[in-house]
């Protein structure tokens, strides 16, 4: 994710990231200049036609259409935005439940070795997951004498999770845990599997092919017919002119496709490892 400061505008106007927009959108910009200038010459030079030509009316249709596009990009926009706060949001829930739960058990436990090892296995849920999100290999975990070996031909945040349950239960069984203290953790162990499937379900359901290509289509026409009527009143102006257009319009699409999916690598996804790090280190903190 980048880390910037917002009341910097000049380095927002002048400063080009790696994921900025104008980085993979300028070949697609080269082509709609050549086009542009293409039917202008052919409008103006070639063929000459008159002011009063039809072909000027064009410009008729993009001032009705320009109001639908953008009632479409900013719903798309907003929806794409949403998808990204609400996994902000189920990842501070797996902050705060993981504190909680590390605060729970501090007081709860009295031998260090039971400590130690839910030390390790609460922040490495967060860790299993954030792989799991990115599609990554998760390595063999090892505490002391236990190897907790991960599977994966299976789910492997459940993996980690069946082992916290696990050692809870244990716990339990040997009487170092009280019926109602287990009924006080089961909230907080609970939510890990809440969050892991809330995000799973953020990931696995992109936003639907059909309308996602209606308005690659919609963009791609409209700016495709912009200098045909337009070329009449600015010429060879119309060339730049197209061209932004088409920057402002596409730039909107590529940004809500790259956060829709909030879990991934991109500049603008959300640090998640970042995050499981710092619950690492809280977690560590506690107990």
């Amino acid at each position: 994710m980048v880390q910037y400061n917002p009341k910097d505008w000049i380095t927002f106007i002048f400063r080009f990231h790696k994921s900025d927009t104008f980085r993979q959108l300028l070949p697609m910009m080269v082509f709609i200049g050549i086009y542009a200038g293409v039917i202008c010459y052919l409008e103006t030079d070639y063929y000459k036609l008159a002011e009063d030509s039809h072909v000027k009316n064009i410009s008729i249709m993009h001032g009705m259409l320009g109001f639908v596009i953008s009632l479409l990009l900013a719903y798309r926009t907003n929806t794409a935005y949403d998808r990204w706060w609400e996994g902000r949001k189920l990842w501070g829930a797996l902050v705060n439940n993981s504190r909680n739960l590390a605060l729970k058990l501090s007081v709860i436990l009295k031998e260090d070795h039971d400590k130690r090892y839910l030390r390790f296995l609460i922040p490495t849920y967060a860790s299993v997951l954030a792989k799991h999100l990115r599609d990554e290999e998760v390595g063999q975990l090892l505490f002391d004498d236990v190897d907790l070996k991960i599977d994966h031909h299976k789910h492997k945040p459940n993996q980690v999770a069946k082992a916290i349950y696990q050692k809870i239960q244990d716990l339990h069984q040997s009487g170092k845990i009280t019926g109602d203290q287990l009924i006080v953790l089961n909230g907080e162990l609970l939510s890990f599997t809440d969050v892991c499937g809330a995000c799973e379900r953020i990931k696995n359901t992109p936003i639907p092919y059909s309308y996602s290509a209606f308005i690659k289509k919609f963009i791609f026409f409209y700016i495709m017919t912009l200098p045909f009527g337009y070329v009449f009143s600015l010429g060879y102006y119309v060339i730049p002119v197209v061209v932004f257009i088409f920057y402002v319009l596409a730039s909107l699409e590529l940004i809500a496709e790259e956060i829709e999916d909030p879990f991934g690598g991109d500049a603008n996804d959300l640090p998640t490892a970042k995050i499981a790090s710092n619950i690492k280190k809280h977690i560590e903190e506690i107990l």
